[in-house]
């Protein structure tokens, strides 16, 4: 005795009757869109740069691989409005987030939403008195070129990477090193 076949007809039935089913077990959103879902308390101080601090920033992240390269010029740039001398040295791969040249299909468009976040993000920490390094070895990592470099980022030596934490470690910097995996 053969199975009793399904038509598509009735299986198509029985997918849209589980779509409903599925949407009507829990109503979503749960919440209307405002509702706070996370406290609000800052635990810690909001701290202001003391005479002579410095912030510095190690970035060994590929832009858009994942968040640590913005989040890393996000930081820098709130240690700068505190009052911090700030700096970021972007290096190896990370190096190639510091390209003026990035964009689709023109350089400056965004061929996906945030595609230039971290160019307009480090356009912004110079303008407002940040330095920027990028490794050259970095950028030759990636065919990148010294030309092809954001306004105001400076160009640097392989060998300045450890070179330029030394020097900040003994100006008592506050060194925050992001790396990707």
């Amino acid at each position: 005795m053969a199975a009793p076949t399904t038509s598509p007809a009735e299986i198509e039935k029985q997918i849209e009757e589980n779509i409903a089913k599925s949407l009507a077990e829990i109503p979503h959103p749960a919440l209307p869109q405002g509702t706070n879902i996370y406290g609000s308390t800052k635990i810690f101080p909001d701290y202001q740069a003391e005479a002579g601090e410095t912030y510095f920033t190690l970035v060994h992240g590929i832009a858009h691989e994942s968040s640590v390269s913005f989040v890393a010029i996000l930081q820098a740039t709130r240690a700068l409005r505190k009052g911090f001398e700030s700096a970021i040295y972007f290096y190896g791969p990370g190096a190639i987030n510091c390209v003026a040249t990035r964009g689709f299909p023109t350089t400056g468009d965004s061929g996906f939403p945030g595609e230039q976040n971290i160019n307009q993000a480090l356009a912004t920490f110079v303008k407002e008195g940040g330095k920027v390094f990028a490794c050259r070895f970095g950028l030759a990592l990636h065919g990148a070129r010294e030309e092809d470099l954001i306004e105001g980022v400076i160009p640097a030596h392989p060998l300045d990477v450890q070179d330029a934490l030394i020097h900040y470690a003994r100006k008592g910097a506050i060194i925050n090193s992001t790396y990707q995996l």
